[in-house]
């Protein structure tokens, strides 16, 4: 797996993720949900330098311009809910996607600290021969991120597959990069060292669904 780690060069990228992590400041869901559609505009970014090209001439008031245009078949895919605001910065770069949705969550069982990926709702179109961006903002155990490429297989096998996440842990890293093609790229905007007996990153930021969208109602 090839996996790119903007955390490793300092941008105004470390703005937004210090934003997000501030038990202050992250109080604010419009402002959290920015940060995160935000920070999916600058992984689409670095992402679109990796795609594939055409050449083509585009007409001007005074003349023709030879430029490179996209050329890709992108399906644009996010883990729901708080995979939304991602989605949303990621579909500001690639407006032409096409978009598929999916909801998968941890259920627990009886021991609080163990729990199993459901997944429920999903639409998606054909994945055969396209580039698939598979977004979820935090990738924690990379189960989730495994699950649901385990979901999207009966809709083809896509020719390139592209990972974003916001904030992952190491063990989650390395748990995608032994469950998915080692051609597959992980865009990803920091790294932390580990995950809570629960599987949460830290340090994390907290539950970024809860965050985005108020808390949810447990059952």
């Amino acid at each position: 797996m090839h996996i790119h780690n903007l955390s490793e060069n300092n941008s105004i990228l470390n703005t937004f993720i210090s934003e997000m992590r501030d038990t202050t400041i992250q109080r604010d869901r419009m402002r959290f949900r920015r940060n995160i559609e935000r920070i999916g505009e600058i992984l689409g970014y670095e992402l679109s330098k990796t795609l594939r090209y055409h050449a083509a001439t585009v007409e001007t008031p005074l003349g023709q311009c030879k430029m490179d245009l996209l050329n890709n078949d992108i399906v644009l895919c996010s883990i729901l809910r708080a995979g939304v605001p991602l989605h949303n910065g990621l579909l500001n770069y690639f407006d032409d996607a096409e978009n598929a949705f999916i909801s998968a969550y941890r259920h627990h069982k009886e021991n609080p600290d163990s729990f199993e990926i459901i997944v429920e709702y999903l639409a998606c179109p054909s994945l055969e021969n396209k580039t698939l961006i598979l977004a979820d903002p935090m990738l924690a155990t990379g189960q989730s991120m495994v699950a649901t490429f385990e979901a999207l297989k009966p809709f083809g096998t896509p020719k390139n597959i592209h990972l974003v996440s916001v904030i992952g842990a190491q063990e989650g890293v390395n748990y995608v990069k032994n469950n998915f093609r080692e051609d597959t790229h992980l865009w990803i905007a920091a790294i932390d060292n580990k995950l809570s007996e629960k599987g949460y990153i830290v340090p994390g930021l907290g539950d970024a669904g809860d965050l985005a969208f108020g808390e949810k109602v447990q059952h």
